[in-house]
């Protein structure tokens, strides 16, 4: 009885130290350190300039549709049925052409997403091997990034991984 007791508290005492221990937790922004790396600051001006320079092709090809359906509506009273059916196919052919180069730019796998992947994603590789180093370095069992749709509360600063991760990555943050 007293040996059933004896490993009845010990099993107790022994799963209450485990459970007193909570794994070391940390967290970072990510959209932080993104912004302070000089290489992701440059990637990012020319996804915006592509991405600019490509909506104004795709506005001025609808606006040319614009201005053909306008020129259509007053000259159709006056055209022939075979001239009316053509001005309609090649204003509907010229919409589709200008939905599919919008497509191709902007749609998903488009030439903006290709772009973003590479110049972003292997920057975005250095963070998150950054982060990895440093939580195994650190004994960090967690890390959560905050900019994203995760909500946390409370914070303490002396979890913040963020400036430890630009450190790692070779960048000095002006405080």
């Amino acid at each position: 009885m007293k040996k059933t007791l004896l490993l009845f508290v010990l099993t107790v005492s022994l799963s209450l130290t485990a459970f007193s221990q909570a794994p070391k937790q940390g967290y970072v922004d990510s959209e932080y350190i993104l912004s302070n790396i000089p290489e992701y600051k440059e990637a990012q001006k020319e996804l915006d300039r592509l991405a600019a320079n490509w909506q104004k092709d795709i506005e001025k090809k609808f606006a040319s549709i614009d201005s053909m359906y306008k020129k259509y509506q007053v000259e159709a009273i006056t055209l022939p049925d075979n001239l009316k059916q053509k001005r309609e196919e090649s204003i509907i052919k010229a919409e589709q052409e200008a939905k599919d180069l919008q497509k191709k730019r902007f749609g998903k796998d488009g030439d903006l997403f290709k772009k973003r992947e590479e110049l972003v994603k292997p920057i975005q590789d250095r963070v998150f091997n950054a982060i990895e180093a440093i939580a195994k370095d650190k004994g960090y069992a967690f890390v959560f990034d905050v900019a994203g749709s995760m909500t946390i509360v409370y914070a303490d600063p002396k979890f913040d991984l963020n400036d430890h991760v630009l450190q790692r990555l070779g960048i000095s943050v002006k405080q």
